[in-house]
């Protein structure tokens, strides 16, 4: 038998702030860029009730943890609750359970924001961002931790959600957060572009994009669904999280080669091999770029590992249990 901690969700709350996230993911990304294995997620659905369950893996040799990700989305309940277990990659032990609830718009935060450290101008001061959900949040809290952004504009289709949003996020970050009607009131002008949306189609048009601009494009992970288009796509240097997401779930791209618009070798690099120096990230102040984000077990494994060490420091968590393959399969 070996001990492991379950944590929850509240407990892991307030361990970290969004720059240690952005430190940790970093680093995670960097192991990626080094070799560290890492695979896109596999997404299963079902039609009644609808849902999706999905999860995906990471090794970060190291740090000296591995895990992954997996989550319900929708079916009755209409809700999603996230598991991250979290193993020691030298013994193969597992050291933890997560509750993923909290820690979920902060990590998938803090690849965006490392996108936007990599391949954003260093004079970079104002953002665009479409949608004002959870992980619209976590994107903007994060963005500013490697970015002093004095200017935020924000749009969602529903008033309510975009004012509400730029009303919290006022009081967390330096800059002013502004309500916008459109989405090309978003992306005009913006350093920065973040969109964070469930959309099936893009949410705008390529042409607004400024020469300079840095784009994250983190809401969509579907071959028949995309944030951006063709133009967006075709303008910029395109950086994935992973490679191998490119004929399976980068729906931006995988449209834009569809339509002609780029051939299949537009991907720049991973964003780990960025991160490593193993590729050039922006070059001059006139490239447009494009960290295209659908989530990994980079940052999840990452994240849960800081999550873990400060949680087992303050004796927080509830051990449980588990017993080894020799002894379930001898009946021991």
């Amino acid at each position: 038998m070996t001990d492991a901690l379950f944590l929850s969700s509240d407990e892991l709350a307030d361990l970290a702030t969004p720059a240690d996230y952005v430190e940790h993911v970093r680093e995670g990304y960097r192991q990626r860029g080094e070799g560290a294995a890492a695979e896109p997620r596999t997404k299963l659905t079902n039609a009644d009730p609808p849902g999706m369950f999905t999860g995906y893996l990471a090794v970060l040799p190291e740090t000296g943890v591995m895990g992954g990700y997996t989550y319900g989305a929708g079916f009755g309940a209409g809700d999603a609750w996230f598991v991250t277990p979290l193993f020691d990659a030298e013994s193969g032990e597992p050291l933890a359970v997560l509750d993923g609830a909290s820690m979920n718009p902060f990590k998938t935060g803090a690849a965006g924001a490392v996108g936007v450290d990599e391949l954003a101008r260093e004079d970079a001061r104002s953002a665009g961002i479409i949608g004002s959900g959870p992980q619209a949040r976590g994107q903007l809290r994060a963005a500013a931790a490697v970015r002093d952004l004095d200017r935020v504009w924000v749009f969602s289709p529903t008033r309510e959600n975009r004012e509400a949003f730029a009303e919290e996020m006022g009081e967390v970050v330096d800059g002013e957060v502004l309500a916008v009607e459109d989405s090309a009131s978003a992306v005009e002008g913006a350093d920065v572009v973040i969109t964070a949306t469930n959309a099936t189609e893009p949410v705008f048009d390529g042409e607004l994009l400024e020469p300079g601009t840095h784009v994250t494009a983190m809401g969509r992970y579907h071959p028949e669904k995309h944030e951006l288009d063709t133009t967006a796509v075709s303008r910029s240097k395109y950086v994935l999280d992973l490679r191998a997401r490119a004929q399976k779930d980068a729906g931006s791209l995988m449209a834009a080669v569809e339509a002609g618009a780029v051939g299949e070798d537009h991907v720049h690099a991973e964003l780990g091999e960025v991160v490593a120096g193993r590729a050039e990230g922006r070059v001059d102040d006139e490239e447009i770029t494009v960290f295209d984000s659908g989530g990994t077990g980079i940052e999840t494994v990452a994240a849960a590992q800081m999550l873990y060490e400060r949680a087992h420091e303050e004796g927080r968590g509830t051990t449980i249990e588990f017993a080894p393959a020799s002894e379930a399969l001898t009946g021991r």
